[in-house]
């Protein structure tokens, strides 16, 4: 994810989840353009394999900023490219689509000296290296007066999001055509979001549901909303966990293939107990609630890749780590003793060779075990001691 925030219009901050609902900070800022603003970021993976931004790079102007990443963590200023429209004054929230025929659009909202109202507008890319873009053309039926337009396409239709900066309700239209004609869909309070709200993104949760997250920015709040049906419905607006009331007009990438499983560690010894986190002390609860505290994922060790660490699902960036012998978990914060002390092997079970057991890197003597049902790190030589320290990891 991609936003600015509540503290600065300057700076770009990056965020990442595995469930589409709660977001870790990967770093923040991001990313500082030279000069200007770097209001309503869009975030996309091209197919040289590189993340692109675009962005609004101030209130007033003709240009849109574009920035470049190999790994969404460090970015390097490209370019701002100037769109050719006499008399432009309003160059607002660039948004990426890509098409189904590959080709690389950015959808536009403009308004010209003199004028009342936007108009959405798309620039198609006009090479690879996104350096050049045809001129602005007009979405037919957007009018008049909407912003921050946000495009998904499902089969042959073109489904658009996009705020009625009159009423301020973002309201839905189709087309068959990219530029349009669109017919609203959905106009008013259509979806019960309420009005005052903006910067629409979409995007698809694995099951399938459709999740849109926009900016309630007079209350300073940032909500979700899901939808089952493909856009018929939608449910009830809800505060994004964490950030709301931080970030601003944000977008989502979806990637898939990100190493790691996603588990449960069951308990060997008291098999209706798992393994989570409660106000970030790691014990063994039954009936885990919310049940994200008790999913992790599994992934490649932080101070060696032969070994694993236990990444939280609900708060990215955040891993089981020994502090004092006791399991906690805490943000990684770089660091060489981080990584060790949140890093382990994976062993065969010293209870059932079935399951595993976990001794930690750097205190190879002790294992993950619990004891009065909180997690901790201990040498381990009688039989309970070894099943307190025996573990299956479960499918959520």
């Amino acid at each position: 994810m991609s936003a600015f925030t509540s503290s600065s219009e300057s700076n770009m901050y990056v965020y990442q989840s595995y469930n589409g609902t709660h977001y870790g900070l990967m770093k923040g800022p991001a990313y500082t353009p030279p000069s200007g603003l770097i209001r309503d970021p869009s975030i996309l993976k091209h197919t040289d394999g590189m993340y692109y931004v675009t962005y609004t790079t101030n209130w007033e102007g003709n240009t849109i900023g574009f920035a470049r990443s190999t790994d969404r963590v460090n970015w390097t200023f490209l370019r701002n490219v100037t769109l050719p429209v006499t008399n432009l004054q309003n160059t607002w929230a660039p948004e990426w689509f890509k098409d189904s025929d590959g080709s690389v659009n950015i959808i536009v909202s403009l308004r010209t000296t003199g004028a009342t109202n936007f108009t959405p507008h798309v620039i198609k890319a006009q090479n690879s290296s996104l350096s050049a873009w045809s001129a602005p053309v007009p979405l037919a039926g957007l009018s008049p007066n909407y912003i921050d337009t946000f495009i998904v396409k499902l089969g042959s239709t073109y489904h658009a999001f996009t705020k009625n900066e009159t009423t301020k309700y973002i309201e839905y239209a189709t087309s068959s055509s990219l530029t349009g004609p669109y017919t609203f869909r959905g106009t008013g309070d259509w979806a019960g979001w309420g009005n005052w709200v903006e910067g629409p993104a979409l995007y698809q949760l694995d099951d399938g549901t459709w999740r849109i997250l926009f900016d309630g920015y007079t209350v300073a709040k940032y909500y979700y909303s899901d939808s089952t049906n493909t856009f018929a419905s939608w449910s009830a607006r809800k505060e994004l966990p964490t950030l709301t009331g931080f970030v601003r007009h944000l977008t989502v990438l979806k990637e898939t293939g990100q190493p790691g499983d996603i588990r449960r560690l069951q308990s060997f010894n008291f098999q209706t107990r798992f393994a989570r986190h409660y106000n970030y002390q790691a014990r063994i609860d039954t009936n885990v609630t919310p049940g994200e505290d008790s999913q992790f994922r599994i992934v490649p060790g932080l101070a060696d890749s032969n070994a694993i660490s236990f990444e939280s699902v609900n708060f990215p960036g955040h891993f089981l780590r020994h502090d004092s012998f006791l399991l906690v978990l805490a943000k990684n914060d770089g660091t060489s003793q981080f990584k060790q002390d949140a890093t382990f092997r994976d062993v065969p079970g010293l209870a059932n060779s079935s399951w595993y057991s976990y001794q930690s890197y750097n205190l190879p003597d002790r294992y993950i075990r619990h004891y009065d049902y909180v997690l901790r790190v201990d040498p381990i030589t009688t039989s309970v001691e070894k099943a307190d320290a025996t573990f299956q990891e479960v499918t959520p």
